[in-house]
């Protein structure tokens, strides 16, 4: 099943952005003025969850010095850190970009862009319209508090690593070693494919 998504349904904080401005991305991308990849774990367990991921894609490729180069499968997982059944299950999916931003402005899109989704942050493992993590970029590792790179869990998530994986199967996460060997690790439990959902690369 695939469904169809409008311009209704972007990031209603993104105004369009110029030519000139997407040409400048471009050019970046081909002539390599310094961009890194990083990768991006997306999840929601609120309202039209797919509606919401893929909404989320197309607000992060509306961003200048930003370009979605893969997406994910889509997985439904059970939440962490609650009761069985007290929570609606997530969705799940990963995206692979290039970006001349640094990590702290990526960050500061991320977060821009759960909060254009209507994100609340009450309480933790608290239910959730819209989670977009930064799980890697490049090959940085830093334990800065307000942005630990790479993420400090997700080397035990079998919803970052299996969807991850299925995009990049010789992705490395740094510091931790192979996504194939990390996967290989942990249980996929409550972490199932979709393999009648999908979401789209930007156009």
């Amino acid at each position: 099943m695939t469904a169809s998504f409008t311009e209704d349904h972007s990031d209603p904080t993104v105004q369009p952005v110029p030519a000139s401005v997407v040409a400048q991305v471009d050019a970046a991308d081909t002539t390599l003025h310094n961009p890194k990849r990083a990768v991006l774990s997306l999840g929601a367990n609120l309202g039209n969850r797919l509606e919401t991921l893929q909404g989320a894609i197309a607000a992060l490729e509306d961003t200048p010095g930003l370009r979605i180069k893969a997406v994910s499968p889509v997985y439904e997982t059970e939440p962490w850190g609650v009761e069985p059944g007290s929570q609606p299950s997530y969705f799940n999916a990963v995206v692979v970009l290039k970006t001349t931003l640094p990590p702290s402005s990526l960050l500061e899109r991320a977060h821009a862009v759960e909060e254009a989704f209507h994100r609340v942050r009450d309480e933790r493992w608290g239910a959730r319209t819209l989670d977009v993590d930064i799980v890697s970029y490049a090959d940085v590792v830093d334990d800065d508090p307000h942005l630990t790179l790479p993420h400090p869990r997700a080397h035990e998530r079998a919803f970052v690593l299996a969807p991850w994986y299925d995009v990049d199967p010789d992705a490395l996460l740094p510091g931790r070693g192979a996504v194939a060997d990390l996967l290989d690790a942990v249980t996929r439990a409550g972490v199932t494919p979709r393999k009648d959902l999908e979401l789209h690369l930007p156009e």
